[in-house]
């Protein structure tokens, strides 16, 4: 269904070019052969482009007495017909529909962020006795079992056994979790290891993961979109035209004066003037791998003051590695990492992946290889016996736990070794930051934007991270909720983040920017504009792009009302007649195009 809705979108568009490409030509005919046909051509250009502008013009004056340009427009397309210049109702019509396309081509598409992030909902869930049950059936209160690599079913307490659980989906947070009795687990988080009895706590409509899904819905409720400028001001134009075409008209008695000065106030330029500008400065934000999804994000991106960054994926690479190890024992660092490295190859946990691709080479065979849900792993290598985990797996074995080594104050994730029941030392894993972020910081507090930090992971980590990146400010262990709470409080704010944790605030903010290759789907289709290659050092690049695109819509709109003001002189005085003043038209909207083709070849100091 969703190919299907891509393809009728797609092939929409391509009517759109189609019939404004017919109608360019019969334009150029009606010019160039006016007696080629046995009617003038332009009427094809008044049928095809003029028709659907006086159809909606008609029913948003009727339904809602709503006003906007396309009133004028209208007006001026029948006034000319109305006087045989069909040259000039066809070029009015025609003009017009090209910005209308061009505001299409910049426009987001629908998205299907909501249905992806439904489908990340459990869907079944396993009774003590082993039956499965729809996750629709489960009462607050009921036991269920949660077996390895399964979706927690609903929001609950253990009871029985011992799990790591990625929860990313709700934090963010790269590193899985150990929980045991009495430890609260999320709904829509996955059980890695070891199974667990759970009490199911919120359920249906009060999961977390529900809870999420109607705060990506309803988050851009308060996001309003950019009025062009030529329906803000279309009430004052109707009037003020319609009055002294009324006057001229009167004052003159000459009905073709009248008409030219309604085509004079046609908002031709005033039409093009935004879209062209934002149609540039998008194909200037994709030379730099930046996908600008929403029509008006540039608009909006102009305004921001605060930028707020998720943590893991989007600053850091989202990968834990072996930072540091601290021997407390007659065995070398090397040596230590070593061992623990050969030891953790055998292991599917993340942390003992990432112990072993921190390494390198393994170059011995674990043996009596063991692996203990909820705490660690226990063999054998080089003969010698090793115990690697948490600090509970030691306590549990009766060995004293070794000197942390100052490691705990930076909000690295400890991981604890004992060697023959003695303790050996510990491996300190953290999230590498991106390369350049710290200077991506300083550029964008430079621009007038000031960066914080908003992220799932423990207070020692997000100080530790916020400090490494200079950051003023910074929020620890923030959910969905808080992270709008905090944009909302901050608005206009920019959000910055990759995860599905992060989908309502990237929808919520006044721009929402995901790490395109990196971050999820759902994280992608709630924002308006993806880094393609998850390059943030184009962050500030793209600001000030914003910012000068906005200097250029206005210049275009100076313009455009300069150009329209002294094409209703001249029309006034008799100077043009309708066909002049269509021209005068063309002449600004070129004018507004090649201003706005600048963008193309701007490039920030």
């Amino acid at each position: 269904m969703e190919k299907l809705e891509k393809l009728l979108e797609w092939g929409g568009l391509r009517r759109d070019i189609a019939l404004i490409a017919v109608s360019g030509a019969a334009l150029i005919l009606s010019m160039a052969a006016p007696e080629a046909l046995p009617f003038d051509s332009a009427w094809i250009a008044v049928v095809l482009c003029g028709l659907p502008i006086v159809a909606e013009a008609a029913m948003g004056l009727i339904r809602s007495f709503d006003i906007k340009a396309d009133l004028l427009v209208s007006i001026a397309l029948i006034a000319s017909l109305l006087i045989g210049d069909y040259f000039a109702a066809g070029e009015i019509a025609f003009i017009m529909q090209l910005g209308a396309l061009l505001e299409d081509i910049t426009v987001s598409r629908a998205r299907a962020g909501i249905e992806r992030l439904v489908k990340l909902t459990p869907q079944t869930a396993r009774r003590l006795s082993g039956e499965i049950i729809s996750v629709d059936e489960i009462k607050t209160g009921e036991l269920l079992r949660v077996l390895p690599g399964e979706t927690v079913p609903a929001d609950g307490v253990i009871v029985a056994g011992l799990s790591s659980i990625d929860e990313s989906l709700m934090t963010g947070e790269s590193a899985p979790v150990d929980r045991g009795v009495g430890d609260e687990v999320t709904g829509g988080t996955v059980n890695l290891f070891g199974s667990f009895d759970m009490r199911a706590t919120r359920v249906g409509e009060d999961s977390s993961i529900q809870r999420m899904i109607e705060l990506v819905r309803s988050a851009d409720a308060g996001k309003a979109k950019i009025v062009g400028a030529a329906d803000r001001w279309a009430t004052w134009i109707v009037v003020a035209a319609l009055s002294t075409a009324v006057l001229t008209g009167f004052i003159t008695g000459e009905l073709i004066r009248a008409v030219t000065v309604l085509v004079g106030f046609c908002p031709c330029a005033l039409g093009l003037a935004p879209p062209t500008a934002r149609g540039a400065a998008i194909g200037k934000a994709s030379q730099h791998h930046m996908l600008v999804r929403e029509g008006d994000a540039l608009e909006r991106l102009a305004d921001v003051k605060t930028v707020c960054f998720d943590k893991t994926g989007t600053l850091t690479v989202g990968r834990p590695r072996v930072r540091a190890v601290h021997s407390c024992c007659s065995l070398s660092e090397e040596e230590l990492f070593r061992l623990a490295a050969c030891l953790e190859s055998r292991s599917e946990h993340p942390l003992g992946r990432a112990i072993t691709a921190s390494y390198g080479e393994i170059d011995a065979e674990a043996e009596e290889f063991r692996m203990l849900p909820g705490r660690g792993v226990s063999g054998r290598v080089d003969g010698m016996a090793l115990l690697i985990g948490n600090s509970a797996m030691l306590e549990e074995g009766g060995i004293a736990l070794p000197d942390g080594g100052g490691f705990e104050q930076d909000g690295d994730t400890l991981i604890y070794m004992s060697i023959d029941g003695q303790p050996a030392g510990i491996l300190a894993l953290s999230d590498e930051l991106r390369p350049g972020s710290a200077e991506v910081i300083e550029r964008l507090r430079a621009a007038g934007a000031e960066p914080v930090l908003l992220t799932g992971d423990r207070e020692a980590v997000a100080r530790h991270a916020a400090a490494q990146l200079g950051l003023r400010e910074y929020r620890a262990a923030c959910r969905p909720e808080e992270k709008l709470e905090y944009i909302a409080e901050h608005a206009p704010a920019c959000m910055v983040g990759d995860g599905v944790n992060d989908a309502p605030a990237l929808k919520k903010a006044h721009v929402g920017i995901a790490m395109g290759a990196a971050g999820s789907d759902i994280a992608v289709d709630a924002a308006d504009i993806a880094l393609v290659s998850d390059d943030i050092s184009e962050l500030p690049h793209l600001i000030l792009l914003s910012r000068r695109m906005m200097r250029v819509i206005r210049a275009n709109i100076c313009f455009s009302m300069a150009l329209n003001f002294a094409a209703v002189v001249l029309a006034v005085i008799g100077g043009i007649d309708p066909v002049a003043g269509a021209l005068v038209h063309n002449a600004g909207s070129v004018l507004v195009i090649a201003n706005s083709a600048l963008l193309l070849r701007w490039r920030s100091k």
